[in-house]
């Protein structure tokens, strides 16, 4: 079964299938089955046409896959060029949200790792 151009396995429950489309997480899976009349359990292989139209149906009422992804990046854009804070933080690579950056950012900013030497030098001797 095909939704937004992710295939779903059918060797997958339901409630743990559909999160694999980007912009459907747990919550929203367990809703649209409650919506269709869908045991969460059901598999996809289990599945009648016209359960899979009432599922696709549901599903694509949400904005997902591509078309949330151009979104979240219109929206990224709109901060970089009014030069917001968020903008900023975004165009660098650095987090975004107020987070801990001196020793917790190592993904965003490089795995650097700075010793904790103090700046004491040896003195030549002339």
């Amino acid at each position: 079964m095909r939704i937004a151009g992710v295939t779903i396995p059918n060797d997958k429950q339901l409630a743990y299938a559909l999160p694999l489309i980007y912009g459907i997480g747990p919550t929203r899976a367990r809703e649209i089955l409650k919506k269709a009349k869908l045991a969460e359990t059901k598999k996809g292989s289990e599945l009648t046409d016209e359960e899979e139209q009432r599922i696709r149906a549901l599903a694509e009422s949400f904005v997902i896959e591509g078309e949330l992804r151009r979104e979240i990046g219109q929206n990224i854009k709109r901060l970089k060029d009014i030069r917001s804070a968020r903008g900023e933080r975004h165009a660098r690579g650095l987090p975004v949200r107020g987070q801990r950056t001196k020793t917790n950012s190592r993904t965003r900013r490089g795995n650097v790792r700075k010793t904790m030497t103090s700046g004491r030098r040896t003195l030549e001797k002339t």
